[in-house]
């Protein structure tokens, strides 16, 4: 425990991570360290609310899916498949690359890597309905690749973690895959509830949306009451400048990749918004229960960070979509072409 107490106040005090000196922690005059580590009572209440939160937007998520409508992009994968060959081929190698390139040490590079290896969350399917996409695409995409996490998660984190020295041995892979099984169950509890009882799928989904926003702000405020200003230590430049460029890399090439398949303008936007919107959720989940707080701190909070710049930045995507589309149109409408009908000549004109 004292490694571990002495590795996470190393992390947290090294200025070539944070490139900002107000992210340090120093010793205090009493030659005792500081490290943030919340009280037990409010980690525990912490660890309840995350589960409860995932657990209810699992279920609603479920309640999104449609077993036939799963079907029938099972018998014509073209789109799923490249769909999910974006999802966890770009968004994994962009992590590590962004991970390597500003030089993120073990911790912030297993949280960055777990950022990008989830799966698609709700929010991929709020905005695909925002950019006019494919939602039966979107929905069963968000269905496989959280499905499949089961697998993948575990084996790119396992792949990707070789390019760190001492990576491999810090990540938890049964904790990970103990929190994937997690989800899989109320996921099923809601596939299950949309195909017997679709009345109150909408309800269920609307309230684990609501929940969600809900959870956000009393998990930050907990942490705050818990561990006070080293809150400010997910805020830290180089995750800041990682966190913002990784949702523009799975934006970008997810419609890159299905350009080049020739999907459907459509199909095309919906794989770049599943490809870029990860499931913050479940990053929050698996940091917070996986990893011991000891040598986590606050940083478990990063995803809910990543998840709002993804918003942020697909809100700019869409008003870019939106008002190219508006604009498009009017266009058309001014400079419509006027039609001329040509009057048949009568025989009677003809001279003969």
């Amino acid at each position: 425990m004292e490694d571990t107490v002495d590795y996470t106040l190393d992390l947290f005090s090294d200025p070539d991570l944070w490139g900002n000196e107000s992210f340090s922690f120093n010793a205090s005059a009493a030659n005792t360290s500081f490290v943030p580590v919340m009280p037990p009572a409010i980690n525990k209440s912490i660890n309840l609310i995350l589960v409860i939160v995932i657990t209810i937007t699992m279920v609603s998520m479920g309640c999104t899916m449609e077993v036939v409508k799963i079907k029938d992009h099972l018998l014509k994968p073209k789109g799923v498949s490249i769909a999910l060959i974006s999802q966890y081929g770009v968004m994994p190698l962009a992590a590590f690359c962004l991970a390597k390139a500003f030089k993120l040490t073990e911790i912030p590079a297993i949280i960055v890597l777990i950022c990008g290896c989830c799966p698609g969350g709700t929010m991929s399917n709020i905005l695909a309905l925002a950019v006019q996409g494919d939602m039966n695409l979107s929905i069963v995409m968000t269905s496989c690749s959280t499905l499949l996490a089961l697998g993948m998660m575990p084996l790119l984190l396992y792949i990707y973690s070789q390019g760190y020295a001492n990576l491999q041995d810090l990540v938890p892979y049964m904790d990970i895959m103990k929190s994937l099984a997690m989800i899989i169950v109320p996921c099923g509890i809601g596939i299950l509830l949309n195909y017997y009882k679709p009345q109150y799928s909408k309800i269920v989904t609307r309230s684990g949306i609501i929940l969600l926003l809900l959870a956000v702000v009393v998990v930050c405020a907990l942490v705050t009451v818990g561990i006070g200003g080293s809150i400010l230590s997910v805020l830290a430049p180089r995750l800041m400048a990682v966190g913002s460029l990784m949702p523009l890399i799975g934006y970008s090439f997810g419609y890159i990749i299905s350009s080049l398949f020739r999907l459907t303008h459509k199909e095309r936007r919906t794989v770049a918004m599943e490809t870029g919107c990860q499931n913050v959720q479940l990053c929050v989940t698996i940091l917070k229960l996986a990893f011991p707080q000891e040598l986590m701190g606050p940083l478990f909070l990063f995803p809910f960070v990543f998840g709002v710049l993804q918003i942020i930045e697909a809100v700019v995507l869409i008003v870019l979509f939106r008002s190219h589309q508006y604009f498009t149109r009017n266009k058309k409408e001014t400079y419509k072409p006027t039609e001329t009908e040509e009057k048949p000549e009568k025989s009677s004109d003809v001279a003969v």
